[in-house]
């Protein structure tokens, strides 16, 4: 045998083994995963749709609060966390030129600083609206410039939802929903969608949409700046059929679900159902189904390796039987 031959030769004998090799590990890897059906009763039950989203709590209005000439705080009459009507009086102030005259009196003598006090009096700091006061930045006795927001304040904290734009066609004004701040996890706050953002914003290429959620009554734990889970509830139907949602596959836009076969349970008879709402996990049927009836859910199940077998492109050939580790 000449030696081109002999070459030809050991190239095909080489593509068998490799041949024989790759279809043992696609057979073994077939053999892996296997389907099997369970059989499902078909019931009635609730279908609660929701929508769930994150956001951050934050003043629906913020209003800073800066005097119109610079001076002194002679008295702070508010704290943080104090509700305030509009008009009311905040805070007592006294001009550069006020604070420097009472300075000089002072040390004259008490009678004649309140004879400068009584005819030059202070200015009074107002509420600009009905709200909260959420920052004091002075005290009595400090000083400040046109430039200080010396009190902030705000009307009412709201939540600052983004919702996938997949999802923003199902949120409507006044529409329910739940709010869940991180820090107090097990506290449920009402609250109603009360404004919807005209404009998108776009992060990670991912288009959302801001959605104001209004509590219903702010707890006093509530704080601006927080993480906020909020809960949508988009519909709900009481008392429907309902199935898994593995057990529908669809072909050529029609729903389809797998029946048990009484005289054959080899050939499962598959018929046509008309879909209603659904969560994901559960698909109310409208019409094909009755309750009691059996249906047929696909699961996949892992099979165990062949312990026993080799890999063909091992060296070593078929690991030995034995026990290992002892001497």
């Amino acid at each position: 045998m000449s030696t081109k031959i002999k070459k030809i030769s050991l190239v095909f004998i080489a593509l068998v083994i490799v041949g024989f090799g790759g279809y043992k590990i696609f057979k073994s890897s077939k053999e892996t995963t296997g389907a099997t059906f369970k059989e499902y009763e078909v019931q009635k039950g609730n279908l609660k749709i929701q929508i769930l989203s994150t956001g951050i709590i934050q003043p629906e209005n913020k209003v800073e609060i800066k005097p119109p000439i610079a001076g002194r705080i002679e008295k702070v009459l508010v704290s943080e966390g104090d509700k305030v009507k509009k008009g009311q009086i905040l805070a007592w102030m006294s001009s550069t030129e006020r604070a420097a005259m009472l300075d000089a009196a002072s040390a004259q003598g008490p009678k004649e600083l309140k004879d400068w006090e009584e005819m030059y009096r202070a200015t009074p700091i107002l509420a600009a609206i009905n709200g909260m006061i959420i920052q004091k930045n002075v005290e009595s006795g400090q000083t400040f410039t046109t430039a200080d927001a010396i009190l902030v304040m705000s009307d009412r904290l709201t939540v600052k939802a983004q919702v996938d734009e997949t999802d923003i066609g199902k949120i409507k004004l006044k529409q329910k929903a739940r709010i869940t701040l991180d820090a107090y996890p097990e506290e449920l706050i009402d609250a109603v969608v009360d404004q919807i953002a005209y404009d998108s914003k776009t992060v990670n290429n991912v288009t959302t949409y801001i959605v104001d959620v209004l509590p219903k009554s702010a707890p006093i734990y509530m704080r601006s700046g927080m993480t906020a889970n909020v809960t949508f509830d988009v519909d709900f139907r009481e008392g429907v059929i309902l199935v898994p949602t593995e057990a529908i596959k669809t072909e050529d836009d029609t729903s389809i679900v797998t029946l048990p076969n009484p005289k054959d349970k080899d050939k499962p008879i598959e018929r046509v159902v008309t879909l209603g709402l659904s969560d994901g996990k559960k698909t109310e049927i409208v019409e094909g189904l009755q309750v009691g009836e059996k249906i047929l859910v696909q699961e996949f199940k892992v099979k165990e390796k062949n312990s026993g077998g080799a890999n063909p492109f091992s060296p070593m050939g078929k690991p030995r039987s034995g026990r290992s580790g002892g001497k």
